[in-house]
C-alpha cells in the first residue's frame, strides 16, 4: 500500500497516540517543576528564620525558585547531547524520573524550625535538580514531536505539545486553589503545602510508564541508517556555525520567559501581594488565564501553519503587550474585571509557542536536540530565573514594574519579528522549507 510522505499526509492514529502521551506526560512533569512558584510565600516563611521580614523571605525563597532555572543550561546541555548521539526517546524518558525523585524529596523536608539553615541548602539542592531534569525536558519534547509531525500540522503540533506544558502551570494553579480553598492559613503552613508535592512525584511516577509507549522519532532512526549522527561534541558545531541563530532564538526566549514568568507564574503573588487581591480570587483568575493560554498556544500553532511564523509572532507579542498592561494599570478593580482581562493577558501568551516552532527548525537534525537546549536553556536561566527577583524588585519604586517590563520585552520580539530569519531545516526528510 502506497503511503504519503510525511511530509505531505495528515495525522494519523499513530501521530495522535504520540502528541497525546508527550502532551500528558509534559503535563505531569513541568507540574513538578512550577507547583514550587504558588507556595513561594508559605515556603519563604517556613525555610527562613522568623527575623527576617516577609519581604526579604519571600526574595530569598524567590531566588531558591530561580536556582531551578539557572540549572536548566547544564540540564540542557547533558540531554541534548545525548538526544544527538544516543536517541531522542531515551533522554525524553529519563529526564522524568529525575524530575520525580527531587519533587517527592521536597515534601518531605524539614523547615527551618527544626534543622536551622540545612532546611534551605537542602530545598536548594532539590531545586537544582528539578532544575536539571526539565532542561532536557521542555526542549526534548519540543524535538521529539517536531520530528514526528508531519509538516502541514507541524506548527498544530508544536503548539499542542506546548500547551500540554502549560498544562502544567494550571494543574499547580488549580492545586493551590484547592488547597487555599480547603485549608485555613495555619493548616496550610503546618502540612497542606507538602500534598501538592507528593502529588507531583506521583505524577511523574506515571509519565514514566507513559513514555515506555512512545516509538523513536522517524528523523533520528534514519540519521541512524545513514550514519549520519553527529559527531564528536554536537555544541561545538552549534555555536562555530549557528551563532546567529543562537542569538535570536534567545531574544525570543527573553520574551517568552517575561509572558510565563510575570503572566502566569508570578501573577498570584502579585495580585495578592501588591494589589490586595485575596489568595482564592487570584488563583481562580490565574487558573482562568492558564486554562486561555492553552487555547493560544493551539491557536498560535495552527494559524503558523496557514500565515506563517513571522506574522503570528508579531501579533501575538504586541497583543500580548497591550493586554498586559491594561490589566496592571486597571488593578485593584471587581473580579468580574480581573477575570476578563487576566484572560486576555493569558490569551496572548499563547504565543509563546512560537518560540519552539522557529526554534526547532532552525537547527539541522544532527545537532538539533543541542542547539536547541542551549539556546532555549541558557537564556531561560538568566532571564527566567530573575524575573521573579528583578519584578518583586521594582514593584518597590514602579507599581507598574511588571507591566513595563513584559510590554517593553513584547514590543522588541514583535520589532524582531519582522527581521526573523529562515527555517532553513525541516524536520522531515521530504519537507519543504518552513513558512516565514
Amino acid at each position: 500500500m502506497n503511503r504519503l510522505p510525511i511530509a505531505d499526509r495528515g495525522f494519523r492514529a499513530a501521530d495522535i497516540k504520540t502528541l497525546s502521551l508527550s502532551s500528558l506526560g509534559g503535563t505531569l512533569e513541568y507540574y513538578d517543576f512550577v507547583i514550587y512558584v504558588f507556595f513561594a510565600g508559605v515556603i519563604g516563611s517556613l525555610f527562613f528564620p522568623a527575623h527576617m521580614s516577609d519581604g526579604a523571605r519571600q526574595m530569598q525563597a524567590f531566588g531558591i525558585f530561580a536556582a531551578g532555572y539557572l540549572a536548566r543550561p547544564f540540564g540542557g546541555l547533558v540531554f541534548g547531547h545525548f538526544a544527538d548521539r544516543l536517541g531522542r526517546k531515551r533522554m525524553f524518558s529519563l529526564s522524568v524520573l529525575l524530575m520525580a525523585l527531587p519533587t517527592l524529596l521536597i515534601a518531605c523536608l524539614p523547615t527551618f524550625e527544626h534543622i536551622g539553615w540545612w532546611a534551605p541548602a537542602l530545598l536548594l539542592m532539590m531545586r537544582v535538580l528539578q532544575g536539571v531534569a526539565v532542561g532536557g525536558e521542555l526542549t526534548g519534547a519540543w524535538v521529539f514531536v517536531g520530528e514526528h509531525a508531519p509538516r502541514r500540522h507541524y506548527g498544530l503540533a508544536l503548539g499542542t505539545i506546548t500547551a500540554g506544558l502549560t498544562g502544567g502551570i494550571l494543574l499547580g494553579s488549580l492545586a493551590a486553589y484547592v488547597i487555599h480553598a480547603h485549608y485555613g492559613d495555619a493548616q496550610v503552613r503546618d502540612f497542606a503545602w507538602r500534598i501538592p508535592f507528593v502529588l507531583g512525584g506521583v505524577f511523574g511516577l506515571v509519565t514514566v510508564y507513559l513514555r515506555r509507549f512512545l516509538e523513536e522519532t522517524p528523523i533520528f532512526r534514519a540519521m541512524a541508517a545513514r550514519r549520519e549522527l553527529a559527531r564528536g561534541v554536537p555544541l561545538m558545531t552549534v555555536v562555530r556555525e549557528h551563532r546567529g541563530t543562537l542569538l535570536y532564538l534567545g531574544l525570543q526566549t527573553w520574551v517568552l520567559s517575561a509572558a510565563v514568568g510575570v503572566v502566569l507564574l508570578l501573577g498570584p503573588t502579585l495580585l495578592q501581594k501588591h494589589y490586595g487581591v485575596v489568595a482564592t480570587e487570584s488563583l481562580a483568575a490565574n487558573s482562568l488565564a492558564t486554562f486561555c493560554v492553552i487555547v493560544g498556544c493551539v491557536l498560535a500553532g495552527w494559524a503558523s501553519d496557514h500565515v506563517g511564523v513571522r506574522r503570528v509572532m508579531f501579533v501575538g507579542w504586541l497583543g500580548l503587550g497591550i493586554a498586559t498592561w491594561l490589566l496592571f494599570s486597571g488593578l485593584p478593580n471587581t473580579h468580574a474585571w480581573l477575570l476578563w482581562h487576566y484572560a486576555a493577558a493569558g490569551f496572548f501568551t499563547g504565543s509563546i509557542a512560537i518560540v519552539p516552532i522557529f526554534g526547532v527548525r532552525a537547527f539541522p537534525a544532527a545537532v538539533r536536540a543541542t542547539g536547541l537546549s542551549f539556546g532555549y536553556n541558557a537564556f531561560y536561566a538568566v532571564f527566567g530565573g530573575l524575573t521573579p527577583v528583578l519584578v518583586t524588585a521594582l514593584m518597590g519604586w514602579d507599581r507598574m514594574a511588571p507591566a513595563h517590563y513584559v510590554t517593553a520585552l513584547c514590543v522588541l520580539g514583535a520589532a524582531a519579528a519582522l527581521v526573523r530569519p529562515q527555517s532553513a531545516h525541516p524536520t522531515a526528510p521530504s519537507a519543504a522549507p518552513a513558512r516565514a
